[in-house]
């Protein structure tokens, strides 16, 4: 249904739209409050600026139209095949190792030996720490590839692009894979995967061919798979681990999901207040800067997919606590919690100790030795 004809009839009076198709329409600064949009397809649709005060949007499914979804999904594979493609230079300049030449091999060493220090620190501590140390190193690395080509040959040059791109390797192919996984899911994650590997094969096969072809060295080019394998396996694993909300890549996370929410439904500065979202579907759903006074999110699907801004939805506790109900025994301490529905919710001995509960729902809320101290309520 087009969003003329939605209005035309809103404006006649009436409000039952249920099950309605109004995918990809635009209500844009529209009146549309106490509509009943259950089980509607709303993916793609523009509710910015508009005032959806007691709508219901029960079971209805936000998020990506098709055709969006496969163009983000394209996206992906683009990013997953160029970072596949240059991390074939790591895979050659590391097999220098093998080569006759004593400096070659001391140069291969050099090389390992950083991106394997890249690799570690990455897994450790996350890829935005990583950026600090080999920015640092990107500038040697800049520096050796002038000095090593001059003195080592052409294919060491692979090596010091392999230095200084190490992290951003690592972050287009974590990137290419949170993408995917926010957009699609897990197949898609294995689709995105396999593309990386694809274009990374046959980017050794050709590397080989013509570094074999320039007489710099079998061996390197050779070397270049199993290179090539294990930058896409660690994007495969930061990609996964990004998905599963591991604070070390939280950033990646965010990018991911702002990046799949550009083409979502848009509840952006909208007036969601006394809205009811029960168990519909949010993914990939734009919530900046909206008013989520008393909104209700029960066993609503993907809520960790949307892009919630600096609301309550920022804090995953707190999502897990709107989605199920069950807040027994957990801490919520010092949260901006304001006009949060916790309606019928299990509170019971949960600490809600500096908190800001000013316009919360809490009707028939079991808080039962809840903690409320300096707790801010009216």
């Amino acid at each position: 249904m087009k969003a003329k004809e939605v209005l035309r009839r809103y404006a006649a009076g009436k409000r039952d739209f249920r099950g309605v198709n109004i995918r990809g329409q635009s209500f844009q600064g529209k009146n549309l409050s106490g509509t009943d949009f259950s089980e509607a397809d709303i993916r793609g649709t523009n509710f910015k600026n508009a005032n959806l005060t007691g709508t219901k949007f029960c079971k209805a499914k936000a998020g990506l139209q098709k055709r969006w979804v496969i163009v983000l999904l394209l996206v992906s594979w683009v990013i997953s095949g160029l970072s596949g493609f240059a991390s074939l230079l790591g895979g050659m300049a590391i097999a220098l190792i093998f080569d006759s030449s004593e400096r070659q091999q001391v140069f291969g060493w050099i090389v390992l030996v950083v991106i394997i220090v890249s690799i570690a620190v990455i897994l450790g501590q996350g890829i935005e720490r990583t950026v600090a140390v080999v920015g640092t190193v990107a500038v040697v690395g800049t520096v050796a590839g002038a000095v090593a080509v001059a003195i080592v040959g052409p294919e060491s040059f692979a090596g010091a692009v392999a230095i200084a791109g190490t992290g951003a390797i690592a972050i287009a192919g974590t990137g290419a894979i949170a993408i995917a996984g926010v957009v699609a899911g897990t197949g898609a994650v294995a689709g995105t995967g396999a593309v990386a590997f694809a274009v990374a094969g046959a980017g050794a096969i050709a590397g080989a061919v013509a570094i074999a072809g320039a007489g710099a060295g079998a061996v390197a080019g050779a070397g270049a798979v199993p290179g090539a394998v294990v930058f896409v396996l660690l994007s495969i694993y930061l990609g996964w681990r990004t998905l599963k909300g591991d604070p070390r890549d939280a950033w990646i996370r965010s990018i991911a999901i702002a990046f799949a929410a550009t083409r979502g439904t848009s509840f952006r500065k909208a007036n969601l207040t006394d809205a009811d979202f029960t168990g519909a579907i949010l993914k990939s759903t734009d919530l900046r800067e909206a008013i989520i006074t008393c909104t209700c999110w029960r066993k609503t699907i993907k809520l960790d997919r949307v892009r919630p801004g600096t609301s309550y939805l920022q804090y995953e506790n707190i999502r897990q606590l709107l989605i199920t109900g069950e807040g027994q025994d957990k801490n919520f301490e010092r949260l901006n919690l304001r006009g949060i529905n916790l309606k019928g919710a299990n509170l019971q001995d949960a600490s809600f100790s500096g908190t800001d509960l000013n316009r919360a729902n809490l009707q028939n809320a079991n808080l039962s030795r809840a903690k409320l101290v300096q707790t801010l309520t009216a």
